[in-house]
């Protein structure tokens, strides 16, 4: 059997097991909060239930059962009446009582096309009831025709209504939809090629794109139509593989949930292209992870999966930001134990979930964050620190390697009771000094120093520390050395290297300008930024401008 297809299998095998286990609501289903996931543990449980590669803990017969039962009572919930706006559609958020939440336009844009795929591929399986539901199911996403909306500005609901164009036209034999959705695929094939992908590092909309167009290769047989949706599906696992280091989602994230940050949990795709780092416990969203696969390109998987040589990753992206197409420019510094970098440009993101830089370690065990940040809370930010998401536009930056230099011009007075930074800093060992915070997080040591007069509280959480940072104009700069780079240079522990680093510290300045400039501990590199009273912004590295010239789709 192939490594990828054993992944698989773990993760059909693990959430069936999960799912066998949850104890049934009196509704009938397991969860009320997404409609979804009770199709998506269904599915596996059923799948578990019937595949003899698989040895599950619970006896197949019941467990076929309960998944029909459970499948069945999703199936029920479908609007059914085509005489309303949402006919073909399910409810989201189920609430108390499942049978009277109304229809909402999201479900069915991936479900329905995996509910095809499903039941394709177990239709002989299922109970003679449970299969007449389905295709009447099915018959109602048709007609009801979601997707019967034109390609405008290529995100990922858009991407979801070509991969069920070509799906549903497929399955129903027609031809006008089918077209329509090949003309669709070549146009998003032509926009990628030509402005690179918008959502650049958003979760878990990547992650809808990728089972999209799978799905849809799986359920196509024109081998033209399947040469284009490979061609697409290498595109986003291109795009993927380079921002890849052990199950972490390097760079900027332009969004993602609170099991986003600061730990990357949406793992379970890059578990089985990958298997480079265990398959977690908790698995937030499962998915179609168990059934869907497409392998990355050779050449991109190898890199993805050997690090041991450093990468610069240097993107261009185009975004249309409130109506205003603006090119913006994604950078990254992968190595083997730790990458860092983000994006260049603040823009307006979708809830403002943004986390615009950060340091990322592989993914880590035990539920402890893989990512090191800081950033000026913005609109939805939870002062709590529990959920360490939400930044405001108040940030300047620059990223060179295994540092990154950030400014946050704060409206004045800044201090107790006023204006704040916060810091994520992975659970670890940390030697907190003034205006400085030294760690070791597994084979990787880091040096945040802070601008004169900051002031910093630590807060403990859930694997991870919360600096919250007062002070007067503020700003920083992280370096990040491994290990194995700090013993060559004959530091074997975290208060060798404080000392090392505390003689080694940024010049800020805060008089005719906002600035700071480091000179890397481990390059050498001069870096300056600058903020001017204007408000404009100036970098240089080793006295050289910053500029995008080698910046690429």
């Amino acid at each position: 059997m192939n490594d990828y297809k054993e992944r698989m299998n773990r993760i059909v095998r693990n959430v069936a097991e999960q799912a066998w286990r949850q104890p049934l609501l009196p509704s009938g289903l397991w969860f009320h909060g997404d409609v979804r996931d009770n199709f998506y543990y269904a599915s596996y449980l059923f799948a578990a239930s019937l595949d003899l590669e698989i040895d599950p803990q619970f006896n197949r017969q019941e467990g076929k059962r309960l998944a029909e039962e459970v499948l069945g009572r999703v199936l029920r919930l479908q609007n059914k009446d085509a005489k309303t706006p949402m006919y073909g559609h399910w409810p989201l958020n189920l609430g108390p009582k499942p049978e009277e939440a109304s229809p909402h336009a999201l479900p069915v844009e991936l479900m329905g096309s995996l509910m095809v795929f499903f039941h394709r591929k177990f239709e002989s399986e299922m109970s003679e009831g449970l299969a007449a539901e389905f295709e009447a199911g099915l018959e109602h996403i048709y007609h009801g025709g979601f997707f019967r909306k034109p390609l405008t500005v290529c995100n990922h609901h858009e991407a979801k209504y070509t991969a069920a164009k070509l799906i549903f036209g497929h399955r129903f034999n027609d031809k006008e939809l089918l077209e329509d959705g090949k003309q669709s695929l070549r146009d998003t094939l032509s926009l990628l090629q030509r402005e690179g992908m918008a959502e650049y590092g958003c979760l878990p909309w990547f992650w809808h794109w990728t089972q999209a167009f799978t799905c849809a290769l799986e359920l196509m047989e024109e081998p033209e139509l399947k040469r284009e949706l490979h061609q697409l599906l290498d595109g986003l696992w291109s795009l993927r593989t380079s921002y890849y280091l052990k199950g972490a989602w390097v760079g900027a994230h332009s969004r993602g949930w609170p099991h986003d940050a600061p730990r990357d949990a949406n793992v379970l795709h890059d578990y089985v292209q990958f298997g480079d780092f265990s398959l977690p416990e908790e698995m937030p969203r499962t998915e179609y992870a168990g059934f869907l696969f497409h392998k990355a390109p050779e050449a991109n998987r190898r890199l993805a999966l050997d690090r041991s040589e450093p990468t610069e990753v240097r993107k261009a992206l185009t975004k249309s930001v409130d109506g205003e197409m603006r090119q913006l420019h994604s950078y990254a510094y992968v190595t083997e134990h730790f990458a860092a970098g983000g994006l260049w440009e603040r823009v307006r993101e979708f809830d403002n979930e943004q986390l615009r830089w950060m340091f990322s370690l592989p993914v880590r065990t035990g539920g402890k964050a893989n990512q090191l940040y800081f950033f000026h809370p913005g609109e939805g930010y939870d002062p709590s620190g529990n959920d360490p998401r939400h930044q405001s536009e108040r940030m300047e930056v620059l990223y060179h390697k295994n540092v990154v230099l950030a400014l946050y011009p704060l409206p004045e007075p800044a201090g107790a009771g006023g204006e704040e930074v916060v810091g994520v800093l992975p659970e670890g060992e940390w030697l907190y000094e003034a205006e400085a915070l030294y760690g070791k997080v597994d084979e990787v040591y880091f040096a945040v120093h802070l601008s004169p007069g900051t002031a910093y509280d630590i807060k403990e959480q859930s694997g991870y520390h919360l600096a919250v940072c007062h002070g007067p104009r503020m700003s920083l700069t992280v370096e990040a050395v491994t290990v194995r780079e700090a013993e060559n240079r004959g530091i074997g522990q975290l208060a060798a290297f404080a000392r090392q680093m505390s003689g080694h510290r940024p010049e800020f300045k805060t008089d005719g300008g906002f600035e700071v400039a480091y000179t890397g501990w481990m390059t050498e590199d001069r870096l300056h930024l600058k903020v001017m009273a204007s408000g404009s912004s100036a970098r240089t590295i080793n006295g050289a401008e910053c500029t995008f010239e080698s910046y690429s789709v």
